[in-house]
């Protein structure tokens, strides 16, 4: 059954061609429009030529890789939704991927159900910040309709993703949130105990709140999942 996306256009940029044709068969199928190429440069020309819904980027890819992709399209202030594949399993090759401001990745191999599931994740993050008044803890604003955090007025930059966890915890201030609700809530499904995507996103979020020795307003409970609250003075 395909998904009945027939207005959302995706683009692919993957060299490996096996792995290009399974995506763009799979995703035609699901009812996206897609539109592949095989390298950096001709990536970032179908980005200036076309409007796209979302990006789905391959980390190693000739001209120019997918991270630097990544950074000038987010340079440019285009906040379209980018997921990265990358064949690396290191925490710190991910989090390279969440710095150029991609707001997920894939580590390869991956499971094409998995893949569907996060595009999904990622429009549905899209249409839920079109009608959402902004939200605040402490001195912590976020501003779903302009994308927009400010920490004791100082504005900080997150991927969509980050965004979306901060908001979901916002949302919920004091509550604590147990790590399935988290996955479930903003990938789609939860991803096993094995996944380490939640923590990856949360400790990069923390850096970012945390800067200039802030205090620390997310709280890890061990064996549950986060909480948020305003810190204690």
């Amino acid at each position: 059954m395909t998904t009945g996306e027939t207005d959302v256009k995706v683009l692919v940029a993957e060299d490996d061609p096996e792995i290009r044709t399974a995506l763009v068969r799979i995703l035609s199928y699901e009812g996206y429009e897609v539109l592949a190429v095989n390298d950096g440069a001709a990536a970032l020309e179908a980005v200036v030529e076309h409007e796209v819904d979302l990006m789905v980027l391959d980390v190693m890819m000739p001209f120019v890789d997918g991270l630097d992709v990544c950074r000038k399209v987010r340079s440019r202030g285009d906040r379209t939704p980018i997921l990265m594949l990358t064949a690396r399993h290191e925490t710190q090759d991910r989090v390279a991927g969440l710095d150029a401001g991609a707001d997920d990745y894939l580590a390869k191999p991956f499971e094409l159900d998995e893949l569907l599931a996060r595009l999904r994740a990622l429009l549905r993050r899209v249409a839920d910040s079109d009608d959402e008044s902004p939200t605040r803890v402490g001195d912590l604003r976020l501003d779903p309709r302009r994308h927009e955090v400010l920490r004791d007025g100082e504005r900080i930059e997150l991927t969509r993703t980050e965004f979306e966890i901060l908001h979901l915890l916002m949302r919920n201030e004091g509550i604590v949130l147990e790590r399935a609700v988290m996955y479930d809530r903003i990938w789609g499904y939860d991803f096993g105990s094995s996944s380490r995507s939640l923590d990856v996103h949360i400790g990069y979020l923390r850096r970012k709140l945390e800067d200039g020795d802030r205090p620390r307003m997310i709280e890890t409970v061990r064996g549950v999942g986060f909480v948020i609250r305003e810190p204690v003075s």
